[in-house]
């Protein structure tokens, strides 16, 4: 009796639990679904409370206007704005991948004296947040003021992403690396021959967390860049924002074409990073 129970409740939790997420997805991508139906409304339609919701009136008119507006040497150029900000969104992700897979390499496989000292060490600087050091660089990197490297550099050694890597190189067996070993491997090709293809879903959590942060850096570029030539999208967004009087269209417009990179990344990385989530619950 009660395994038949067991049986009946269990296709009923099921339904319910999948209710539950659905109507927590879709209050979740409330915004977003205002977002882009507000980019293709009228401005005067757009700031309609509830009504915002409601498909009518849609054209592409906002993205011309967002792309015409930014097209001259005076206003500068949308393509140059988004250049830039995919530039330096691939020297961090790209480089922080190397760096911090190193040391997380190094820090987690290879033994050596103070090792956990400076492990110790990373963890301590996750808690410091960017914002309580953003002035004393700004002090010391002043003299290189909008430049590109200045705004990716600071942003490469990451510890969070050294913890990342970290944790899941520990998951793997020591056993592998030792039958390396024995075949004449040294640590370099160790690592780039064995683990880094095993960390695939690793590297993609730590790619897409990466370039979403990079991609919405705001804070270091208003201190740092006075330059239109080499101000990133963000920065242009807050002075596109900032005209008068405001155009609502026009700036989701601009925000929509702001997250369709985001988007691009995590299609490009979603299995591997599925994959990285999946492992993880099943570990924990």
């Amino acid at each position: 009796m009660s395994m038949n129970t067991g049986l009946t409740r269990n296709p009923l939790r099921r339904v319910l639990d999948y209710a539950v997420l659905s109507v927590l997805a879709f209050v979740f991508a409330l915004p977003a679904i205002y977002l882009l139906i507000g980019s293709l409304k009228p401005s005067d339609e757009v700031l309609n409370g509830l009504s915002g919701f409601l498909p009518t009136n849609l054209s592409f008119d906002n993205y011309t206007a967002v792309l015409d507006s930014l097209n001259s040497e005076s206003t500068g150029y949308f393509w140059r704005f988004m250049g830039i900000s995919l530039l330096l969104a691939f020297v961090v992700v790209t480089g922080g991948l190397f760096v911090n897979s190193m040391a997380a390499y190094g820090l987690s496989r290879l033994k050596w004296r103070g090792q956990n000292a400076v492990f110790t060490l990373v963890l301590l600087l996750m808690l410091i947040p960017f914002e309580s050091v953003a002035v004393p660089l700004f002090y010391m990197f002043n003299d290189q003021r909008n430049t590109l490297p200045i705004l990716a550099l600071p942003f490469i050694a990451n510890a969070f992403s050294v913890y990342q890597f970290h944790t899941f190189f520990r998951t793997i067996p020591p056993s592998i690396e030792e039958a390396a070993r024995i075949d004449g491997a040294g640590p370099w090709r160790t690592f780039f021959a064995i683990i880094v293809p095993m960390s695939k879903p690793a590297f993609a959590s730590v790619a897409i967390l990466t370039f979403l942060i990079q991609w919405g850096s705001f804070l270091w570029p208003v201190l740092m860049v006075s330059d239109p030539a080499v101000r990133p999208l963000p920065l242009e967004m807050s002075v596109f924002q900032a005209q008068l009087p405001p155009d609502w269209g026009q700036i989701l417009a601009f925000g929509v074409l702001l997250v369709l990179p985001v988007l691009v990344v995590f299609a490009f990385f979603q299995r591997w990073f599925v994959q990285g989530v999946a492992s993880s619950a099943v570990k924990g």
